[in-house]
């Protein structure tokens, strides 16, 4: 079992125990510190650790009273890293319909008292108040999101960006190992120049202030800062730029924050993106272009530090949820290019997908093998899609030139490789090694990457092949997929395809299922109150899914998180890539209504029920009569 002194030091004492009297950089997270790659503050830590600094982690820190968990530690050498958790805190506490959720899945026992609202301000404004001078770094969903004007649902308005609301120095958006690596060895630079601004402690040693720490962020790729006049931004304003509406005019105008919006995207999602520049009241907020998508020796080096796979022994006896959920998972890529208009992934993750060598992945899981408590189940081989393992154009070079959001819609881009053999490579690798009985795919499944016609015989049959695998050997009983909607005209707003095609996959899959004598089911996701979505076309959703003989449990009614084209449509009425209006389900009458028709078969649910089928329910097992 892990020791003490595995862990990044969490207390003085812990501190302490590695010989150190200060650290180089502390990261506060909102999450428990659960010391896995899913969670990250922990792959941060872990990577500014191999490079040699010291870094500390203050995990849920309260922020009522005196504040002394802030001060535990101490002031760091470099900076202070705000890294408020694996999910946004407005959609981990509450649910689309502004109701508190049952749990905290990244706290002790689920408990709800040990994260704030925002905690990226509520944190940043506590240290500000605590130590004025230390620079301070955010990261993370919630910052990330949150790094230009963006619509907040719980608050129902468009927000600034959220550098400006908690008076952070910079915030390193998307997946952060690449600028966080690069702002370390810049603060260590700076250190070592006896730059004028640096400040020193009682024993001399040189400290970075913010007024220092300035100069190590001009020009840092995938960081957000912000500067007081248009004069003052480096290089000043450029012809490459692109300068948006600002902040107040989206304010007073909403088709303007539709249309700022489909530059942010464009440039999310662009191997060569452009500096994206904001103006809001007197500051001008500057997004420097991201880094190029990390290599696969990059991205297996953040997966192979030494992580200890467990939470801190704080918790010892109390439950995570979230850890629960992919302790025994494997995340095999990131990025992914579906472009669905309702995730936030691409906007964080982008939409180039980056993968892990078969050599890491296998590594992975045979520390998984060697856990005690590990019974051979692998619960997921996955990713932000489960199907895009190594996907990536055949031309590159027409890929670094791409505006386009999305790489299969509204069709399937010829230049994509869909090549799904060495996805099934990996799987029979992984079976193949000693302590493994099964491996499970619990990410999603993009069916429409498998229905394709590939205009190539061979990737045709590779994905026949891996569709059969994939049913045959990798469902746990319930296969998830996600149509989003059975309407044409509204899955066209999501960016998803025709729900004609999850009529052909539940074929395949049925048909499979007969023939190897497997009794499993394949369960739809379904989404209401998109924008765009009439309540005739939940109507028809209702109709069909009940005559496809499914009694809808897997649904959610549309949540607007911060930095998607649909949450624009709903709090502007445009779409962001044609500026036309959009219907929106807009009040909680309208939003329960859509929600409703998914439960036709509950009396108390909805009075709207659809016509009679005589078409027998599938998905649930049939009540036999008693004997006589």
């Amino acid at each position: 079992m892990p020791q003490l002194s595995d862990f990044l030091p969490t207390t003085r004492k812990e501190m302490q125990l590695r010989g150190w009297e200060q650290a180089d950089v502390i990261l506060l997270s909102a999450d428990a510190y659960v010391d896995h790659p899913s969670f990250g503050a922990a792959v941060i830590g872990r990577l500014l650790e191999a490079e040699g600094l010291r870094v500390a982690i203050i995990p849920q820190p309260d922020w009522h009273g005196d504040y002394r968990d802030f001060k535990k530690l101490g002031r760091p050498r470099l900076w202070f890293g705000v890294a408020p958790g694996c999910m946004d805190s407005m959609v981990n506490k509450y649910t689309a319909a502004r109701r508190l959720r049952s749990e905290d899945a990244y706290s002790p026992d689920g408990r709800h008292d040990l994260r704030p609202e925002y905690p990226t301000v509520v944190y940043t404004r506590i240290v500000k108040e605590l130590f004025p001078d230390c620079p301070v770094v955010l990261g993370g969903i919630e910052a990330s999101l949150r790094r230009l004007a963006h619509y907040d649902y719980w608050q129902d308005r468009i927000r600034p960006s959220i550098l400006l609301d908690s008076g952070a120095d910079t915030i390193l958006y998307g997946m952060g190992e690449q600028p966080t690596i690069e702002l370390a060895h810049r603060a260590l630079d700076l250190l070592d120049s006896f730059h004028p601004a640096l400040a020193y402690d009682e024993q001399g040693n040189a400290l970075l202030t913010s007024a220092a720490f300035r100069e190590a962020l001009n020009g840092l790729p995938q960081s957000v800062v912000a500067y007081p006049s248009a004069a003052a931004i480096p290089g000043g304003i450029c012809e490459d730029d692109i300068v948006l509406h600002p902040f107040e005019e989206c304010l007073r105008e909403p088709r303007l924050h539709a249309e700022n919006f489909h530059h942010i995207e464009e440039e999310s999602n662009r191997y060569e993106a452009q500096r994206l520049i904001e103006q809001t009241g007197s500051q001008w907020v500057v997004v420097n272009p991201p880094y190029p998508p990390m290599t696969t020796e990059e991205l297996d080096h953040s997966f192979d530090l030494p992580y200890t796979r467990v939470p801190h022994p704080k918790y010892a006896g109390k439950r995570i949820p979230a850890y629960e959920m992919i302790r025994f998972s494997v995340n095999m890529h990131r990025g992914c290019f579906g472009g669905c208009a309702f995730c936030t992934i691409s906007a964080h993750q982008g939409k180039f997908v980056v993968t892990r060598s078969k050599a890491s992945i296998l590594r992975e899981v045979e520390a998984i093998t060697r856990m005690p408590d590990f019974r051979g189940n692998l619960s997921d081989l996955g990713g932000p899609s489960a199907n895009m393992y190594a996907m990536r154009g055949k031309n590159f070079a027409a890929c670094r030139k791409c505006r386009r959001p999305s790489c299969i819609h509204p069709a399937i881009c010829p230049n994509l490789n869909g090549d799904h053999r060495p996805l099934l490579d990996i799987y029979r690798a992984v079976d193949a090694l000693p302590g493994v009985k099964r491996s499970f795919i619990g990410s999603g499944v993009r069916y429409d990457l498998l229905l394709h016609d590939w205009k190539d015989d061979t990737l045709n049959r590779t994905a026949r092949d891996y569709t059969r695998e994939l049913i045959q050997h990798h469902v746990s009983g319930r296969l998830k997929v996600a149509p989003e909607h059975t309407s044409d005209r509204v899955l066209h707003f999501m960016r998803k395809p025709s729900f004609r095609l999850f009529y052909d996959f539940k074929r395949q899959f049925d048909q499979i299922n007969r023939e190897c004598g497997l009794r499993q089911q394949i369960i739809p996701y379904f989404i209401s109150s998109h924008p765009g979505c009439h309540a005739e076309d939940m109507a028809a959703l209702a109709d069909e899914t009940r005559h496809l003989g499914f009694r809808l449990e897997q649904v959610q009614d549309f949540t607007p998180t911060p930095m998607t084209t649909a949450t624009t449509m709903y709090a502007t009425g445009y779409d962001p890539d044609t500026l036309q209006p959009v219907f929106v389900a807009r009040t909680p009458a309208e939003k329960e209504a859509q929600n409703r028709y998914f439960f036709w078969y509950k009396e108390e649910k909805t009075a709207h029920k659809p016509a009679p089928s005589n078409k027998p329910n599938r998905s649930q097992p049939v009540k036999k009569k008693p004997r006589k």
